[in-house]
């Protein structure tokens, strides 16, 4: 199995699709419990207290790391194989290809930029949050608790560059996910050709209620702080 997983091409592709399913669900859990700090800034801190430091939360949080790390690794490896398998081919290429969306074609880089606004949210939140709680301190960089996230939201969402960083990043992560959600079904045989509409269509029902989650917060915080 693990000769599989590593040597064979539809191995690799089938850890890209397993890694990508857990974090899509978990961005939509993430979009979930951010909403939450619209509409009451006390059950949104109920919700970090619980998190926080605590051993569930840092196993999960080990996880999830361990889901980026093998997932970024096997997008570049898989896109050094294509581009490898191709050799010069693809400087010929003069014409669209039909049904090949720019995001498909531009995945690894869309990837990179999510990942850049990642490491941007780890030092806005998670640095200032469950980082502060493992070092066994109580008021964060910013001198609030590491359990008021909605403060945090709210001071962070307040300066109009770390909205528009973050809005791009959304951004970024839609294209991102109207190819990569179908494209994980399609390696694991789902994608023929009743389900390959269908599976589009909901690729792109997720990458917008993602973006459309996550966007909502930061720009009503932004409103509200201009009240």
């Amino acid at each position: 199995m693990n000769c599989f997983l590593v040597q064979s091409s539809v191995g690799r592709k089938l850890v890209m699709s397993i890694s990508g399913c857990c974090l899509v669900l978990f961005l939509l859990f993430h979009m979930s419990m951010n909403i939450t700090a619209v509409f009451s800034a006390e059950a949104y801190d109920a919700i970090c207290a619980f998190l926080g430091a605590n051993w569930y939360a840092l196993v999960a949080t080990v996880a999830l790391a361990a889901l980026v790390v093998v997932h970024i690794l096997y997008a570049i490896w898989l896109t050094l194989q294509n581009r490898t398998a191709r050799g010069s081919q693809r400087y010929k290429v003069t014409v669209q290809e039909a049904n090949v969306s720019w995001s498909s074609k531009n995945m690894l880089v869309l990837g990179f930029a999510v990942l850049a606004g990642l490491l941007v949210h780890f030092f806005n939140f998670w640095y200032n949050m469950q980082f502060t709680e493992i070092m066994g301190e109580h008021v964060n960089s910013l001198g609030t608790s590491p359990v008021s996230g909605a403060e945090l939201i709210a001071y962070h969402f307040s300066k109009l560059p770390y909205v528009i960083i973050y809005l791009v990043w959304f951004a970024a992560l839609w294209f991102h996910l109207t190819h990569g959600v179908w494209s994980m079904f399609q390696s694991v045989g789902w994608a023929n050709k009743t389900w390959y509409p269908r599976l589009k269509c909901i690729a792109n029902v997720v990458a917008t209620l993602v973006f459309a989650g996550f966007a909502l917060v930061v720009v009503v915080f932004y409103i509200r702080s201009l009240c």
